[in-house]
């Protein structure tokens, strides 16, 4: 039995991960962590990570950059695995989490969907084959409640393209504010926010007088649940190290 701690169990994603946790007897919630501690979980919930009693196998970090320095202070004092699945963090917090991967096992993934990271690898193969000749474009389309543009799955797929390129491309995310003909070397990344849109992903490549488009479409948020849960299971009691979903899936 795996024992969990959800950091930030009252938000969409932290509910749908302790809704799948219940469904997995591998798991066990032994605490939930919220800025907003309110009741309603079937499990105790604190305002502070620093206050949960019990020793737990591993935390999923779904809530906010600003949460992260609390979470891995907490997971390496505590020696516990940490399953980092909050987007919009800064490459300062992401070389964090890096340095913390010496001591405690970190699994990290901007998209904890199994298609999101297969689309990954497929284009990073197109881009070996057509990127010399091929524009590359991402489009990317969230809710409107989602905080950061370009979205952390976007910028995953820009840095998996760019692994099958024999050029360092720019990524361009303000096109608007120049005139200019496009740049040879250029990932463009188009942000969509509106309604209750779960997570769209489509990579264009534009060569001349034919497009090849690979997407990925969410259709709920179970799916990143479900990763998350499955990555817990996964990490906890490894060695320390940086973990992805490339060595989950082997």
């Amino acid at each position: 039995m795996v024992n969990i701690i959800i950091n930030g169990c009252n938000g969409k994603m932290g509910r749908a991960v302790a809704e799948c946790a219940k469904n997995n007897a591998g798991v066990n919630i032994l605490a939930g962590v919220d800025i907003s501690a309110t009741g309603g979980c079937d499990f105790p919930v604190y305002d502070s990570i620093s206050k949960v009693t019990g020793k737990a196998d591993a935390v999923i970090d779904f809530s906010n950059p600003a949460a992260l320095k609390a979470v891995t202070d907490y997971c390496v004092n505590t020696k516990t695995a940490l399953v980092e699945c909050t987007t919009g963090l800064s490459e300062e917090q992401i070389k964090l989490l890096g340095d913390i991967s010496a001591e405690i096992p970190v699994f990290f993934s901007a998209n904890m969907s199994l298609g999101v990271n297969l689309l990954c690898e497929l284009a990073k193969k197109a881009a070996k084959i057509l990127g010399d000749s091929f524009d590359i474009e991402i489009v990317e389309a969230h809710h409107n409640q989602k905080l950061d543009a370009p979205s952390g799955t976007a910028i995953m797929l820009a840095d998996s393209i760019e692994e099958g390129l024999n050029y360092t491309p720019d990524y361009e995310y303000n096109r608007h504010i120049k005139r200019c003909k496009r740049p040879e070397h250029e990932i463009g990344m188009h942000s969509i926010r509106g309604g209750t849109i779960v997570g769209e992903h489509e990579v264009i490549f534009a060569g001349n007088d034919e497009i090849l488009k690979i997407s990925h479409s969410a259709r709920s948020k179970a799916l990143f649940a479900a990763g998350a849960v499955n990555a817990a299971l996964f990490v906890s009691g490894r060695e320390p190290d940086m973990y992805k979903m490339k060595d989950m899936l082997k």
